[in-house]
């Protein structure tokens, strides 16, 4: 009786998981930094072959943030604290003035926009008219983007510190279900599947959390601090560190499955497709690994560092440059196919919808291009 109980408990668990509503790009969204929880920046969207410059916005002030697409409307946090609220064709709908900068991209979700700054401060606030819902305070900077689960139908908010803490905030009273403590900074974004969290630290340790409860299921070490965020597909992880090596680890069972050495320093996010990893490096090179080995296939020099994130768009890859420009490359073979000059540096991730990319500058340009054939 006993087993037949623990398997109708397994049996009702894995049905709640599957019910679990997730966030993914679709046509008219891009709702969270890289594209969905996984953060595996990837698309079906295919570029054309020249994309056209369909409008330009200037912030007030200079930003590093990325945007995000949901609601008819795009999202995107600025160095002056200010968060901006834009219709699809750039022209300004709301604007929410935090104080303190904003660096990671917010996340758009249901009705809700939510974000963190500087001062240590998590806020959501309504997506249509920009107002307050809730903030909650960490004693540290936020430089990554907020990530969401579910725990039974409530929605819960996930986002590290500087206070070497990830939080998991209860989205209805604003409050922390529970926090996780690291040995240092939490600068990422926290990639959410199989109901856990998954994050590397400037500790040096890619963390493996339990969304339920916010322990530990193992740490895994790599020796130096990981800045950027990990992509997620199945059960593998693929990150890479400070100190130029870049990992596909078994994140379930710990086991490395393979790496890479000599890619220098590693802030930005890897797009992980069915067979490739592409990402990009402070060295200036945007590189591409065989998925299932970490074989390199190919590797792209720009003019300038790579601190933002490559998207995987159909059979496509595009990056933004420390150099100003905007590239987008043949995703087999690494050749450029097309290049815009921005006009200044970027650290910014693309938001792509049909028909619509969006990407900002460190100056504070949003430039939305027009990537259909038509």
């Amino acid at each position: 009786m006993k087993r037949i109980q623990i398997s109708i408990f397994r049996l009702i668990t894995c049905i709640l998981l599957l019910l679990i509503p997730v966030v993914a790009p679709t046509q008219d969204s891009w709702p969270i930094y890289r594209g969905n929880q996984n953060l595996t920046g990837t698309t079906a969207i295919a570029i054309s072959k020249a994309p056209k410059v369909a409008w330009v916005s200037k912030m007030a002030s200079g930003t590093k943030s990325s945007p995000v697409i949901g609601n008819n409307s795009i999202y995107i946090g600025s160095e002056d604290g200010t968060l901006y609220c834009l219709s699809l064709t750039g022209k300004p709908v709301w604007t929410f003035k935090s104080k303190f900068t904003i660096e990671g991209a917010p996340l758009f979700h249901g009705n809700s926009v939510y974000f963190g700054n500087y001062e240590g401060q998590v806020f959501a606030l309504d997506a249509k008219t920009g107002k307050q819902r809730w903030m909650w305070q960490t004693e540290g900077q936020i430089s990554g983007s907020p990530n969401f689960s579910f725990t039974g139908n409530k929605k819960k908010i996930i986002i590290g510190s500087y206070d070497y803490f990830l939080y998991c905030i209860d989205d209805i009273t604003g409050k922390p279900d529970w926090k996780y403590e690291t040995d240092n900074y939490v600068n990422c974004t926290p990639s959410v599947a199989n109901n856990l969290t998954v994050f590397g630290g400037c500790d040096g340790k890619l963390h493996v959390v339990d969304l339920m409860n916010g322990t530990a299921r193992h740490q895994i070490n790599s020796g130096t601090y990981i800045a950027s965020s990990t992509t997620l597909t199945g059960n593998q992880a693929f990150l890479g560190d400070y100190d130029g090596a870049f990992y596909c680890v078994d994140y379930i069972t710990k086991k490395v499955i393979w790496s890479q050495t000599g890619g220098g320093s590693f802030v930005g996010s890897p797009a992980v497709s069915s067979d490739k990893v592409v990402v990009g490096s402070e060295n200036r090179t945007l590189y591409c690994y065989n998925k299932s080995d970490g074989r390199m296939l190919w590797k792209f020099k720009t003019l300038g560092k790579i601190a933002g994130s490559p998207v995987i768009a159909g059979n496509q890859t595009v990056v933004a440059s420390g150099d100003g420009r905007l590239y987008v490359l043949d995703l087999k073979t690494g050749k450029q196919s097309w290049s815009y000059d921005m006009g200044s540096p970027s650290s910014s991730t693309p938001a792509i919808i049909k028909d619509l990319m969006v990407i900002a500058t460190e100056d504070g340009h949003i430039f939305g291009f027009n990537i259909s054939e038509k």
